[in-house]
């Protein structure tokens, strides 16, 4: 049976500051300021940023902070389970929401937009993906051109 703190770091809602404590204890991990500073921007985090991105955000408020430190600290709340890696192309973008969704990729600015497809997670896998290996997880990437990139197409079309 989940206990409620599975419950929220499935559904990807922000822990208190207490619970991430609790988080962090049960693991052995000291939770410092920067992981904090960090964790609470991926966190309110709308765009599935990078860890560069993350670092370019913090850095205002927390000149000090490396970006080795954001990389490092995102793997550990990868870790512990409270955001996951989102790689499409070549590159890492980061997520706190641990619900089950796929992702739409634009293929031309790289933004990646959460897709709620109930449809698709109710199917039943073939049964000869068996014969490959165990299946942990499955999940659709659509690439295509997001709307504001086909909006910009078009100006420049007509001007």
């Amino acid at each position: 049976m989940e206990n409620d703190q599975e419950k929220i770091h499935k559904t990807g809602t922000k822990l208190s500051l207490e619970d991430l404590r609790k988080v962090f204890d049960k693991a052995g991990l000291r939770l410092t300021h920067q992981r904090i500073m960090i964790y609470n921007a991926i966190m309110e985090a709308k765009d599935h940023p990078s860890a560069e991105a993350l670092y370019e955000r913090l850095k205002k408020e927390v000149p000090t902070m490396s970006l080795d430190t954001v990389y490092r600290t995102l793997a550990t709340l990868e870790y512990l389970g409270l955001i996951k890696r989102v790689q499409v192309f070549d590159y890492i973008r980061f997520e706190p929401d641990l619900s089950r969704h796929h992702h739409f990729v634009c293929k031309i600015c790289k933004k990646i937009i959460d897709v709620k497809w109930p449809q698709f997670d109710s199917l039943t896998l073939p049964k000869e993906i068996n014969l490959l290996g165990k299946v942990l997880d499955h999940q659709v990437e659509i690439r295509g051109i997001c709307k504001e990139c086909l909006c910009k197409k078009e100006e420049t079309k007509t001007t």
